[in-house]
C-alpha cells in the first residue's frame, strides 16, 4: 500500500502500522505493464526508486546490499558454481553479481515481466551493465514453468529473486516450487529464496513455512541470513539457501576473501557473520527445524 502527495512516496504497511517514506521530486515514468504496474521516481537523496503495485522494489542508494547478498553467500558456499539460474530478478542486479564469478559459465534469469527489465536498462543501467555477457541468457515468462522444463541436474545454483509473495510471485514460495528447483538442481545443488523480514508479523511465519517448504522439498539443510535493507519494510532482510547435501556453514572463505572483484557490502567476514543466527530468529524457525542443520 502506498500514499503520494507532490513531495513524498510513502509505501504504508497497515498490518504493523508503520510506513517508509522518501522525499522525491517527481514521478518520471508510469506503466501498466500486462502484470502489473510499475512506476520509477527520482529521489532527493537515494537516486531513482522503482515500485510495483505501489511496493518499493529497489532504489538506487541501497540496492547493493540486497543484490550481493542475494548472490555472493550462495555461490561461495557452492563448491564449484557454473550454472546458475535467477528466478524473478528482472532489475538484473543479481545478475551482475552473479557474472562477476569468473567460474561461472552460464547464466538463465527467468523473468515474467519484461518490462521490469527494459525499464531498468533506462533508468538503473548500472544494475546491467552485464546483460549483454555472453554468459548472460533471458527467459521472459511464467518462471515456475520454466524450472519444470529444465533438464534434471542442470543447475548448481538457483536464485529465487521474486517480488512479495502475492501475484505472479505467489507460487514461488511453495513446497512444490521448491521441489522442482530441487529437480533442476546438481548433486551438491543450492537454492536461495528472498524471506522477507524478520521483524515483521507476517513475514516472520514466511521465514518459517520457507524451513518447512524446503525440508519437505527433499533438501537436507537450510539456512537464513539476514542483512539491512533500508527501503524495504523495517529495515531488515532475510533470504534463506536450502543444500540438498552441502552444509551451509562452512563456505569457500579463502575464495570469498580474495575476490578479484568489488563488493559494497558483502565480504568474508560479513558471510561469517550472516551465519551466526540470532536466539530470536531461532525462535522463528522453530526447534524442530534446526538453522543449517539436517532436516
Amino acid at each position: 500500500m502506498s500514499g503520494l502527495d507532490d513531495n513524498w512516496f510513502t509505501e504504508i504497511y497497515p498490518e504493523e502500522s508503520s510506513a517508509f517514506s522518501l522525499r522525491i521530486r517527481g514521478r518520471v515514468h508510469a506503466e501498466q505493464s500486462p502484470y502489473q504496474s510499475i512506476s520509477i521516481y527520482e529521489t532527493a537523496t537515494f537516486g531513482y526508486l522503482m515500485a510495483i503495485d505501489g511496493c518499493v522494489m529497489l532504489s538506487t542508494r541501497d540496492n547493493f546490499l540486497y543484490h550481493e547478498m542475494m548472490a555472493h553467500p550462495v555461490l561461495f558456499t557452492h563448491r564449484n558454481p557454473r550454472r546458475v539460474a535467477i528466478i524473478g530478478g528482472g532489475d538484473c542486479g543479481t545478475l551482475r553479481e552473479v557474472l562477476r564469478h569468473d567460474g561461472v559459465e552460464e547464466v538463465w534469469q527467468a523473468e515474467i515481466d519484461q518490462r521490469v527489465t527494459e525499464l531498468s536498462e533506462q533508468w538503473f543501467p548500472e544494475l546491467c551493465e552485464a546483460n549483454e555477457d555472453p554468459r548472460a541468457n533471458f527467459f521472459f515468462g511464467d518462471g515456475i514453468k520454466w524450472i519444470q522444463d529444465t533438464d534434471p541436474g542442470y543447475f548448481d545454483v538457483i536464485i529465487i529473486d521474486s517480488t512479495d509473495p502475492v501475484g505472479p510471485a505467489e507460487g514461488l514460495f511453495t513446497k512444490d516450487f521448491y521441489r522442482d528447483c530441487h529437480m533442476a538442481l546438481g548433486e551438491n545443488g543450492l537454492m536461495v529464496q528472498q524471506t522477507e523480514s524478520p521483524l515483521m508479523e507476517g513475514p516472520k511465519s514466511i521465514i518459517r513455512k520457507a524451513h518447512e517448504d524446503m525440508k519437505a522439498a527433499g533438501y537436507h539443510h537450510s539456512k537464513t541470513l539476514v542483512f539491512p535493507q533500508p527501503v524495504y519494510p523495517t529495515g531488515w532482510w532475510s533470504c534463506t539457501i536450502a543444500g540438498k547435501v552441502t552444509p551451509l556453514e562452512h563456505f569457500r572463505e579463502a575464495d570469498a576473501g580474495a575476490r578479484p572483484f568489488p563488493t559494497r557490502y558483502y565480504s568474508a567476514d560479513v558471510h561469517r557473520g550472516a551465519l551466526a543466527t540470532p536466539p530470536f530468529l531461532q525462535d522463528i524457525i522453530g526447534e524442530d527445524h534446526p538453522v543449517g542443520g539436517e532436516g
